[in-house]
């Protein structure tokens, strides 16, 4: 089936300078257009809730495209979605959304899929830095911002939240601060994987 590209998405884009709306075009392309990642269809959202999202920022997009929805699942010979971790990552997000909307809810759904992407989170998302992904979280997940007291990498910090529900260490030292992975969680976001 077609993949919905970015491009597209923004030219039928409600409001395309609206971040909202930049970080679901980026998630949606790119889990169409990385299939062999174990990103979920349609976010993991419902059909119809996927529908909506697409209807509320995208309008027409998918009749326009001549199709009910944009990816027909992951390709042949990828692994398959870490349905349990994307389930973890979604209800920590859930959990911490500021407000039960739809906005919210979705965009739960955008960073849990994003997250099982290679890249920063931001660059999984499609965003052009980071900056717009904090404010984001900050804006629909603030409490859950807050605790990024130390600025850790969006992803990491996710993780990191996942692991200290569990009690699992995830640092070799008693604090990040000695760690040897430290720069690998705190340092600059300069393109490559985290």
């Amino acid at each position: 089936m077609e993949i919905l590209s970015y491009e597209w998405l923004m030219a039928h884009a409600r409001n395309p300078a609206d971040h909202l709306t930049q970080a679901f075009a980026g998630v949606i392309h790119g889990s169409c257009r990385n299939q062999c990642l174990d990103t979920p269809d349609f976010l993991g959202l419902a059909d119809d809730c996927f529908e909506g999202l697409m209807e509320n920022h995208f309008p027409g997009a998918l009749k326009n495209a001549g199709m009910v929805l944009p990816c027909a699942g992951n390709a042949p010979g990828c692994d398959a979605l870490r349905g349990e971790e994307f389930d973890d990552l979604l209800g920590l997000l859930l959990e911490y959304r500021s407000h039960p909307d739809k906005e919210s809810e979705w965009l739960a759904f955008a960073i849990a899929t994003a997250c099982m992407g290679n890249d920063h989170l931001y660059q999984d998302m499609g965003l052009p830095n980071r900056q717009i992904l904090s404010g984001l979280l900050e804006e629909y997940f603030p409490v859950l911002f807050a605790r990024n007291s130390g600025n850790m990498k969006w992803k990491k910090f996710l993780y990191k939240q996942l692991c200290d529900r569990s009690g699992v260490r995830a640092c070799r030292a008693p604090s990040c601060a000695v760690c040897d992975d430290y720069l690998k969680c705190f340092g600059p976001e300069d393109g490559q994987a985290n």
